[in-house]
C-alpha cells in the first residue's frame, strides 16, 4: 500500500510537486531509482513482477500507482505494476491512455493511477473501483491533492494530514520507517523544465538516498 500528496499547476515555480510513500514487505525484490529500458524510464523497479509504482520519462511522462485496498483479491489477476510501464513506454495522451484501459477493468486487482504529461501539463486519475461502476477517469485539478488507498481526495486513516506543503512535508518525514515503508520519493518540476527526482530507500536493511536530475526531451 503507498499514500501520495503532490501539488498540481498552484505553485508560481514548481508546477508538480509528488511525495510518495511506497508500502511493500521488505523482503521483496526491489531496484532503487535508476534508468532503465534503455535509459528511457527513471524510477525503481519491482523485481518480483517486473513494474513500477512510480516512474518518469525523457520526453516528460509520468506517472504513479497506489492499490485499492480490498477484502478478497484475484490471485490470478495482471500485476498493476504492469500500468506504469505500458504508459510510459506507449506515445499516448493521458486522457488515450485512460481510454485504452476502458475494457481491462477486470483484468486488474483494484488500482488508483495518475497519468501526466508535463509538457502539456495534463493530468489524469484513473480507477477501476468499485467494480461496478467501471473504469474512471477524471482530469485532475489544479490544487492539492492526497491518493491512498481509495479514490483521489477520499479521507482515509492514512491520510490525518494538513493541506499545507508544510504540513505534508512534516507527515511523511515523521512517517518514514513505519508501516512497513519501503521508500519514499520525492519529484520536482522546475518551471525551466528541470525535473529532480529524489528516493530514500531501504537496502539490506540499510537506509541509502540518491536522486537524479534531467531535462524533458521536448
Amino acid at each position: 500500500m503507498c499514500i501520495a500528496a503532490f501539488i498540481w499547476k498552484s505553485h508560481p515555480l514548481h508546477p508538480f510537486l509528488l511525495l510518495l510513500n511506497r508500502d511493500e514487505y521488505h523482503n521483496r525484490p526491489t531496484t532503487p531509482l535508476r534508468w532503465w529500458d534503455d535509459g528511457e524510464i527513471l524510477g525503481g523497479r519491482d523485481e518480483q513482477a517486473g513494474g513500477t509504482w512510480l516512474a518518469c520519462s525523457r520526453d516528460g511522462k509520468l506517472v504513479f500507482l497506489t492499490n485499492v485496498r480490498e477484502i478478497r483479491t484475484n490471485p490470478l489477476a495482471k500485476s498493476r505494476g504492469d500500468l506504469p510501464v505500458r504508459y510510459l513506454k506507449s506515445k499516448k495522451s493521458p486522457k488515450e491512455f485512460s481510454e485504452e484501459l476502458s475494457g481491462e477493468t477486470d483484468l486488474y486487482g483494484g488500482f488508483n493511477l495518475i497519468v501526466a504529461d508535463l509538457c502539456s501539463m495534463s493530468m489524469v486519475y484513473i480507477t477501476n473501483r468499485p467494480k461496478d461502476c467501471g473504469l474512471s477517469i477524471a482530469e485532475v485539478s489544479p490544487g492539492i491533492h492526497v491518493l491512498s488507498n481509495a479514490k483521489l481526495d477520499t479521507p482515509w486513516p492514512k491520510v490525518q494530514v494538513s493541506l499545507h506543503w508544510k504540513g505534508l512535508l512534516s507527515y511523511f518525514s515523521n512517517w518514514q520507517g513505519r508501516y512497513g515503508t519501503r521508500s519514499t520519493s520525492a519529484v520536482v518540476l522546475k518551471t525551466s523544465g528541470e525535473v529532480c527526482f529524489y528516493e530514500k530507500y531501504l537496502e539490506e536493511d540499510m537506509w541509502k538516498k540518491h536522486k537524479v536530475s534531467y531535462h524533458i526531451e521536448k
